[in-house]
């Protein structure tokens, strides 16, 4: 380790990250060990694109651990237009001198969506498009990991109408898409960024995916799935107006627009600020950040989904048609098993 760190508080902090890979938190000392062990910190370098830079203020104001403690004991952050001290050529020089001694080895970390329309000229770092930077670096990383929406999907410059034909880092530049990782969210939450790097310390390799490449233990579970007020959904518990005596007793903000029934993250388990609260618990619904073309797909952000009909909304007629089909179905089911089995003569 290159910092004085006790070891019961990098013990602690690799604790809240197995948490976070859905591990025990015993395995904190395991995961520990493997930072320890690891013969170098893996060389990241850190691309800016068209984005407001709220990716990199998640992780300038990352907690358990902290953003001194990922730069100096988790990885090393060679490039980053951001925080770096060189600015300018120098900076330019320093970018193609991490390139050329890590060829194939580094890390890149890309926030913000590519324009590609005229060949990217909307988006032009020094003299070279964004377009052109990006298949740069990102062809002779060994990962590419798209940290927000913007970088995964397009986000809000790929909204409709597009003016600039803003796209994700894979489709725009055309590289292998067995290359990206994806962690989506406006912005990610560097939980959760911390947490796939340190998969890849410990297994040497990127963690499981689902088939939009983001990692499992962060979008396996729709966030409907761990809402605290899920329990007002079933009851049919709504908030109707903002400040009315639902939203007061904290009901369900499904009918405010919430899209958490079509969204798939885990910020009701890992929270923000340090673990203090998320936007449900604050008392808006989700707008589904996570997901692709939500800006979109997720509009009006305070109208309610169509498709998902609470328990509490199913009208008298409409459960006892539903009961009544399913207790026809069952008799059906035992008199077939029934004569099966030779008791139905």
């Amino acid at each position: 380790m290159e910092r004085d760190l006790s070891r019961r508080e990098f013990v602690k902090y690799c604790s809240v990250i197995a948490a976070s890979l859905g591990f025990p938190l015993s395995w904190g000392a395991k995961i520990a060990h493997a930072i320890e062990k690891a013969s170098k910190r893996p060389r990241v370098i850190w691309l800016h694109f068209a984005e407001c830079t709220g990716d990199t203020e998640s992780f300038l104001r990352a907690y358990r651990p902290s953003i001194a403690e990922i730069v100096l004991d988790i990885i090393s952050l060679d490039y980053h237009e951001t925080i770096m001290a060189p600015s300018g050529h120098s900076a330019h020089l320093s970018l193609k001198e991490c390139i050329e001694q890590n060829r194939g080895q580094y890390l890149v970390i890309a926030e913000g969506a590519i324009p590609t329309k005229d060949n990217g000229v909307y988006l032009t770092i020094g003299n070279q498009t964004g377009l052109e930077i990006a298949k740069e670096v990102c062809s002779q990383a060994f990962a590419v990991l798209c940290v927000g929406t913007c970088s995964s999907f397009g986000g809000v410059q790929a909204m409709g109408p597009n003016p600039t034909q803003a796209k994700g880092v894979q489709e725009a530049t055309g590289l292998p898409i067995e290359k990206f990782i994806y962690l989506p969210g406006c912005p990610h939450n560097v939980q959760n960024s911390v947490a796939t790097i340190v998969h890849y310390l410990l297994f040497n390799k990127l963690p499981p995916l689902d088939h939009e490449r983001r990692p499992l233990f962060a979008y396996g579970k729709k966030i409907h799935d761990h809402c605290p007020r899920r329990k007002h959904f079933e009851a049919g518990e709504f908030v109707e107006h903002f400040g009315d005596e639902g939203d007061r007793k904290k009901w369900c903000l499904y009918r405010m627009g919430c899209k958490g029934p079509s969204t798939f993250h885990n910020c009701p388990q890992v929270l923000w600020n340090d673990g203090t609260s998320w936007p449900v618990e604050a008392g808006h619904g989700c707008n589904g950040c996570s997901e692709r073309n939500f800006w979109d797909s997720m509009s009006p952000f305070y109208e309610r989904l169509p498709e998902h009909t609470p328990f509490g909304e199913v009208s008298a007629n409409t459960m006892a048609t539903v009961l009544g089909v399913a207790t026809g179905v069952g008799i059906a089911a035992h008199s077939a098993i029934s004569y099966a089995k030779g008791k139905v003569k």
